[in-house]
This record gives structure tokens, C-alpha cells and sequence, in this order.
């Protein structure tokens, strides 16, 4: 219910006002009698995924928390993993605004943020001055300004820097908000990727005394042989998982809705049944050799027993959360 009032003041507001208004609260609130207003105590449901143990299989899908300033927050309210991210070796401003819009009929969400950011050390630093207990996976990307072609060196900046921090990585070569990325999703462009990536994940294992996962995260506007090809590619080089999805170009679902024709990425319930076939299709060609991180449209029990059932070990949310509020998690957990 409280959730519900607060959330109809915010819809009055343009959406990234709100979301950093949240945000804002959030960090206010840590600490302090108010977090009760999102604390909640939840049963522990384990689940051991990529050799590490989460409390339970429900995590903040990142881009929320771009910065890592209110993990806190996410974790109080009962989170078994909150990715934070997407972080880029430095600052960037993201896209023009507005950038940022619901669709709410759908309870769908439209970006094209651009992985706006205030740089990777700002974000370890929060890391750093953060209490939390749940597991965190910090998300990385490139810089719009550096050329595709030296991508990779983004990458490996970012890795280096957050390896310390973080319980897994999350790597993002599927929005579709910076020129160019989602090319590193295709044939010799991910495989010098991963290759450079699994080579600086045994050096820093070395340096830092502990293995830190690598898992790459995935559009849905793939092709069913595209998507074989990721996995031949994601067994070939032994990373750690993969998140499927990211958000989509498709508009189908929501054509003729106020804000459909926005350019950006599609998130929430329009997304659940594609995100939920590339779980599926990874299920069937990875056959267990990695395992699979389902988010898109996740809104209820039902959306995420359905990831879990086609082969998903954990999910995230997120556009659901937006609609829903804390709720969602412990609706979730409750009932695992």
C-alpha cells in the first residue's frame, strides 16, 4: 500500500526525475528509522551458481544503481544480488535528454540513458564505503567516444578496477543506447573479447588471491543461430554465465502506445516472452555447461518460475520492480 501512494507521486514526474529522486531517498534513508519503509525480512532460498553461494536466486538487474550509491538500500530489502552498473573506464554524461520513458499500459520501460555514469573509480569508491551482505555483480562497458575496434581495452580497464570489489562480473555488449556495441556479439569481434577477458581474470586471480566470475550479457533481438554461435563461443573460452537479456528494439507488443516510437531499449513485461525463449534456447545448447541468469519481464512468481523452469538459476528484475515496488522480491522468494 505505501508502496502504491509512493509510487503515483512519483509517475507524476518525468521518469529519470523520479528515478533519481529514488535514488536520492534512498541514500538519505540508509541507516536511519526510515529504511523500514523498504526493509523486509525474507525466508533463505541458496542457490549456488558460478561457485558462489546467493541467499536467494532474486537480483537488482543493473542500470538502476548505475553508481553503486545505495546498495545498502537494495540490499535491506531483501535482494540475494544486486548488480550495480553499467560503469565505463571514465565519466560520461549518456544520451540527450529526455531519455527515459514509461509506457505504462504495458508496464513497460523505454531507454536510451547511454550508459551515463560517473566513471568506474567513483563507483569502486562507493563500493568501497558500502556495507552490504548480499553477493554483488559489478556491470561494465565501453565508453561511447572509444572506437569499437579498441573496445576491448575499455573492458579490461574496468575489469582491472572493480575485480577487488566485486563477487562476479557482469560484462554489457547488448544495449543498444551506444553505437556499435552489440557488434562485439558476433563471431571473431566476442571471441577476442572473451579470450582478452579470461586472460586478465587468471592474472588478476593471481594478483588478488580469489576467482571472480565472468558473465556476459546478452540482447534478445538475436537470431536462434546467433545465439548458438555466443555459445559455442561462452563454452570455448569457459566463462562463468550469461545474462539473457538485455532490453529490445522489438516494439510488436506495444505499437500504438504513448512513448512506443521512442528510440532505446524496450524493458518489463513486453519483454517476457522473448527473454524467456532465449533462456530456453541457451538452456538446450549450453546443456548445463554454464549457467544462465534470466531477466526481462519478470513481474510475479509466475514470470520467474517460468525463467527457472527453462533453465535459468537465478533471475533479475527490474522494470517489475519500477511497477511493483520491494513487494516483487518477497512475492518472489516467498514462494520458491
Amino acid at each position: 500500500m505505501l508502496y502504491r501512494i509512493a509510487r503515483a507521486g512519483f509517475f507524476q514526474l518525468d521518469a529519470e526525475k523520479a528515478h533519481d529522486l529514488a535514488i536520492q531517498n534512498f541514500k538519505r534513508f540508509n541507516g536511519t528509522p526510515l529504511d523500514l519503509l523498504y526493509r523486509q525480512q525474507l525466508p533463505h532460498r541458496p542457490v549456488e551458481c558460478m561457485g558462489l553461494t546467493f541467499r536467494n536466486p532474486v537480483g537488482l538487474a543493473a542500470g538502476l544503481d548505475k553508481n553503486g550509491e545505495c546498495i545498502e538500500a537494495f540490499d535491506a530489502m531483501g535482494f540475494g544480488f544486486v548488480e550495480v552498473g553499467t560503469v565505463t573506464p571514465r565519466p560520461q554524461s549518456g544520451n540527450d535528454k529526455p531519455r527515459l520513458f514509461r509506457l505504462v499500459e504495458a508496464e513497460g520501460i523505454i531507454n536510451r540513458m547511454g550508459f551515463n555514469n560517473l566513471g568506474v573509480d567513483n563507483l569502486v569508491e562507493n563500493v568501497k564505503n558500502s556495507t552490504f551482505k548480499c553477493l554483488l555483480g559489478i556491470n561494465i562497458g565501453k565508453n561511447k567516444d572509444t572506437p569499437i575496434e579498441k573496445g576491448v581495452d575499455d573492458y579490461l580497464i574496468c575489469m582491472d578496477k572493480v575485480y577487488e570489489h566485486a563477487s562476479y562480473i557482469a560484462v554489457n555488449i547488448s544495449s543498444p543506447n551506444t553505437p556499435d556495441l552489440r557488434s562485439l556479439q558476433y563471431g571473431e569481434a566476442l571471441d577476442e573479447l572473451l579470450s582478452a577477458l579470461k586472460e586478465k581474470q587468471k592474472k588478476l586471480e593471481n594478483i588478488h588471491g580469489k576467482y571472480v566470475p565472468l558473465a556476459l550479457k546478452i540482447a534478445p533481438d538475436l537470431s536462434d543461430q546467433e545465439i548458438k554461435q555466443i555459445c559455442q563461443s561462452l563454452v570455448k573460452h569457459k566463462i562463468d554465465g550469461v545474462i539473457a537479456t538485455n532490453t529490445t528494439l522489438d516494439r510488436t507488443l506495444v505499437e500504438g502506445m504513448k512513448n512506443s516510437n521512442e528510440a532505446g531499449g524496450l524493458s518489463g513485461r513486453p519483454l517476457q516472452t522473448r527473454s524467456t525463449e532465449v533462456v530456453r534456447l541457451l538452456n538446450q545448447e549450453l546443456k548445463g555447461k554454464l549457467p544462465i541468469i534470466g531477466v526481462g519481464g519478470i513481474d510475479s512468481y509466475v514470470a520467474a518460475k517460468e525463467k527457472l523452469l527453462s533453465g535459468a538459476s537465478l533471475v533479475q528484475v527490474y522494470s517489475g520492480f519500477i511497477y511493483q515496488g520491494p513487494s516483487l522480491i518477497k512475492d518472489i522468494v516467498k514462494n520458491l
